[in-house]
């Protein structure tokens, strides 16, 4: 089996380094919603497109395949949640609004 360090610099980037970075980011989201700013779709698994290095890296593919659909799922609900607060949000400053032509007809 060949070491991470064998592969070109985007391979050892992909398959270590950008999961860590992801894991980062969303740990980084979950901790503050309020703070956290839209919503960010996570990155589709990188397949690689020959076979014997997709089976060398099979376990490593697996999990990034795994990550994906437990960080999609964070996202759908991070979506369903800012849908929510943007509809509140435009009830409330229709409210306003209202208030507001009120004020200006007394």
């Amino acid at each position: 089996m060949h070491s991470f360090k064998d592969l070109n610099g985007f391979g050892y980037l992909r398959l270590r380094i950008l999961p860590l970075m992801r894991t980062f980011v969303l740990l980084s989201l979950v901790g503050c919603p309020a703070l956290a700013g839209p919503c960010i779709p996570p990155p589709r698994p990188f397949v690689p497109r020959d076979p014997k290095v997709a089976t060398e890296f099979m376990d490593i593919l697996r999990q990034d395949f795994e990550r994906y659909f437990r960080d999609v799922q964070v996202y759908f609900r991070c979506l369903d949640e800012e849908r929510a607060r943007a509809f509140e949000e435009a009830r409330e400053v229709g409210e306003e609004y209202g208030r507001f032509l009120d004020s200006l007809h007394r």
